[in-house]
């Protein structure tokens, strides 16, 4: 590739919301997508993101149960979760720098090629989890290991979602990028569902100790039977049309973070606020809640995941469902009503735990999951929306996984202590505040779904 022109060169450079990115401008639907494609392209996006999800729900799910005993056991019960509760945190300070690093190549060389990469680094750190050895084996050097893992693993979640968006919004028709973006969207509730179904299947058939021994790890070692069936699937995408179009006919920019910032600040910052909420109601519902339910409650663990997925399942229609009426009603209205009922469902959803009565539990859970839903549903298209064709990559990745630091990273550790010293009522309101910080973010956006995405 030659060496791109400055970014002061380019027609589009000096605005953080260029005009032509207007409902007026031409040519919406891509051109020259290979026939037949639609089917291929939904399942190459939603891949992903479904291996990004399992990935991370079976880490959450195995920090909420086993890995303090077996990577910090010197540790009490309630410093050893939150000890194997901090490196599931670490996973989401790295995501920002493969946003970065996967977002420079995205935005240059292409979204295929580096989708292939983000997928292989995922993949194969989540893997080598079930192969790691414990605290018992080799001391202080397994959770070492975990950390590095879960920082490679980071790294390449950082670099996942933004493209998979991308390859979906970038082929979709005009009038149906909800529609298409639903499908990585997708990934979230059945790669959840899936990591659900493989521990509760394992909880079911295996004996405690053989659970805690050696069962834990089946989950991981699947990652590897994941990541090659994703791979032939990605490997069989052409690049996208808007890409394609945009790379025939302008130069990229050199540093395409630097762009984004200085076009864009408005757009990252208040993006990355608008899916706080998001992750919050999930990471809530799927990892502190196992936690708390089981260890503090005294909820068998096998009726808990049998009630997650159930809940998991009402997450996967309301995020299709949401999706899809993105393109008639719009986007940011929708994600404004899934931040208005988040802030109402976090004052009710530990009252409704607290009971331990399993139906009242299955409404919280599904409510919690419900409010995710309607805000994850529009994401896919809502956040490459607000970036122009060069930096699209990196701006939609980058604002999705600084949000992801706070709401999914530094929010489970916070819940954790809350609930620890100041109880669920304190765990509710800090929920609530979340979803305020969220209300506020798409209050100053605009709605998007008339832009053009295959212009700067």
């Amino acid at each position: 590739m030659t060496d791109p022109a400055p970014a002061a060169s380019r027609p589009s450079g000096g605005s953080s919301a260029p005009a032509t990115q207007s409902a007026a401008a031409p040519h919406d639907a891509p051109v020259n997508a290979p026939a037949g494609s639609g089917r291929t392209i939904a399942i190459a996006s939603f891949i992903g993101t479904a291996i990004e999800f399992y990935d991370y729900y079976i880490y959450g799910t195995a920090a909420a149960l086993v890995l303090n005993k077996l990577f910090f056991p010197a540790l009490s019960p309630v410093a050893g979760t939150l000890a194997s509760l901090a490196t599931f945190a670490i996973g989401f300070i790295a995501r920002p720098v493969g946003a970065i690093v996967f977002g420079h190549f995205g935005d240059r060389v292409g979204r295929k090629a580096t989708l292939v990469v983000s997928l292989l680094l995922m993949g194969l750190s989540t893997a080598c989890v079930g192969l790691l050895p414990g605290y018992s084996s080799i001391g202080v050097g397994a959770p070492m290991l975990l950390v590095v893992l879960r920082v490679l693993q980071g790294i390449g979640l950082g670099g996942e979602w933004g493209g998979a968006a991308l390859l979906s919004t970038e082929y979709a028709p005009k009038g149906r990028r909800g529609l298409y973006a639903a499908a990585p969207q997708m990934g979230s509730p059945i790669g959840f569902f899936a990591a659900t179904a493989v521990y509760w299947a394992l909880s079911e058939w295996l004996p405690k100790g053989a659970f805690e021994s050696w069962g834990w790890r089946v989950p991981f070692l699947l990652s590897f039977v994941l990541v090659a069936v994703g791979l032939r699937i990605r490997l069989r995408v052409a690049e996208t049309p808007a890409f394609a179009r945009f790379l025939a006919t302008e130069h990229t920019v050199r540093v395409p973070t630097l762009e984004v910032i200085r076009r864009y600040p408005k757009q990252l910052l208040l993006g990355a606020g608008a899916i706080v909420v998001v992750y919050v109601m999930f990471y809530t519902a799927s990892t502190y809640c196992l936690t708390y339910t089981t260890k503090t409650l005294g909820v068998p663990r096998n009726t808990m995941l049998g009630l997650t997925l159930i809940a998991v399942t009402v997450l996967g229609v309301a995020t299709f469902v949401v999706a899809r009426q993105s393109d008639l009603l719009g986007r940011r209205r929708l994600l404004l009503g899934g931040a208005i009922f988040s802030l109402v469902w976090s004052l009710v959803m530990f009252p409704l735990l607290n009971t331990r009565n399993p139906i009242l539990i299955a409404i919280s859970l599904s409510g919690a999951l419900l409010c995710m839903g309607i805000g994850w549903g529009p994401l896919g298209a809502y956040l490459p929306e607000l970036f122009g064709t060069d930096v699209r990559y990196s701006g939609a990745g980058i604002a999705y996984n600084l949000g992801g630091v706070l709401g999914g990273g530094a929010a489970p550790l916070i819940v954790a202590q809350l609930g620890q010293t100041r109880g669920t009522t304190a765990v509710g309101f800090f929920m609530a505040a979340m979803a305020v910080i969220s209300l506020l973010s798409l209050l100053a956006l605009p709605e998007t779904r008339h832009r053009n995405l295959n212009e700067v």
